[in-house]
């Protein structure tokens, strides 16, 4: 039997009618995907789920402080993909599914002016681990908030009884709160009168998504906050997150590396676009200029016809940019040459007799992150900064 492939690529989610069946579209403007007309409502469901899944951990990518210093531009992709995954509905009855149950991983959150203490306090710190703890098939039904601040200092728990309202709501009332220090042998109580706080006290939590696979839950609470929530929390997005918190980014940048190298896959390229520097292993100098020339800070601009730029914001509108060309001299690696420096100040430029050539390995890049080893085995590791 002859199978028919179609390519579609639209600005919406949904579903084209088709004489044999529905036809995959995919939710991401981007991305054209071949789907067989022959195949299957459910083939294409679960296509699709994909697909939006994979749209919100992407929009997710380079968010800090779990949403506390998104842009705009970072919120409204976000609310995009989780309205998509939303009105596609994941498992139907999830509270009552026992893939809700368990240890989940906050990994973003809106934060409106009526997030409760909790929130405001330490949610948006990235150097804490942020988990919510669900068991509901139990005689003793409880949601619990854990604050984990590092594995040498303790933990914040707060405890709620709760309860099923329905297919997707869990009601909840907290009840008890405390520290557990590494460094003392008995909890310190949070200083929250639960008791005397009465509906204040009280709660519900919608789930609005939860994923086939359980690794991926999108909830909405009564204060108006949106939760994002895995199981288990992607490499790429360890590697996010260490760096923000300053710790353990080497072990998840080896990690990440590691996993590229057993998956397979072709050897990373210099992919163009534009790629902010979050993060190296060389400590900085007292000279911004040796810093920014040395790909230390700012961004990096590679253009399809082998030019590279280095472009750094210095003060009152003055940059300082460095350009040059790349040539590939071997899988993963290349010879970089940069040779035309100058500040610039609008239309005006300031020349500067400043050059340098490096070699340029390129160990990891999925067209979001992309990590490199430079002169002097200097780590670098860049986000996107542009659509591709």
């Amino acid at each position: 039997m002859a199978l028919t492939l179609r390519v579609v690529n639209v600005n919406s989610i949904g579903f084209e009618s088709c004489s044999r069946c529905s036809t995959f579209i995919s939710p991401n403007p981007s991305n054209s995907r071949f789907v067989s007309a022959g195949c299957s409502k459910v083939e294409q469901i679960s296509i699709v789920t994909e697909e939006s899944e994979n749209s919100l951990i992407q929009a997710l990518v380079g968010i800090q402080g779990r949403g506390r210093s998104s842009s705009p531009q970072q919120l409204n992709a976000i609310e995009r993909a989780i309205q998509v995954l939303e009105h596609i509905g994941g498992v139907s009855d999830p509270t009552n599914s026992s893939l809700i149950e368990g240890r989940w991983q906050l990994i973003f959150t809106t934060r409106p002016g009526t997030a409760s203490p909790i929130q405001r306090t330490f949610v948006g710190v990235d150097f804490f681990s942020v988990f919510q703890e669900v068991y509901l098939q139990t005689n003793d039904p409880r949601v619990t908030n854990i604050v984990s601040f590092s594995d040498a200092i303790g933990e914040l728990k707060v405890e709620a009884a709760a309860s099923i309202g329905d297919g997707k709501r869990i009601l909840f009332r907290f009840d008890r709160a405390a520290f557990s220090f590494k460094f003392l042998p008995f909890k310190v109580p949070y200083p929250v009168p639960f008791k005397l706080l009465g509906d204040e006290a009280k709660g519900w939590l919608d789930t609005t998504y939860l994923s086939h696979s359980g690794n991926l839950r999108i909830s909405r609470g009564n204060k108006g906050t949106t939760f994002v929530l895995q199981k288990q929390t992607e490499p790429r997005q360890k590697l996010l997150t260490a760096i923000s918190s300053g710790v353990g980014v080497r072990e998840a940048i080896d990690k990440l590396i590691s996993l590229n190298k057993n998956s397979g896959e072709e050897d990373p390229e210099l992919e163009e676009g534009e790629w902010q520097m979050i993060w190296n292993s060389q400590t900085v100098t007292d000279s911004w200029l040796e810093n920014a020339a040395n790909g230390l800070m700012g961004k990096q601009i590679v253009e399809k016809n082998g030019r590279i730029k280095y472009v750094v914001n210095i003060l009152l509108g003055l940059k300082f940019s460095m350009s040059g060309i790349f040539v590939k001299s071997s899988p993963k690696v290349y010879e970089v040459t940069m040779d035309d420096a100058a500040i610039i100040g609008g239309p005006f430029g300031y020349p500067l007799e400043f050059g340098k050539k490096f070699i340029l390995e390129i160990l990891f890049n999925d067209g979001k992150v992309r990590i490199s080893r430079g002169d002097n085995e200097i780590i670098f590791v860049h986000a996107r900064t542009n659509a591709q």
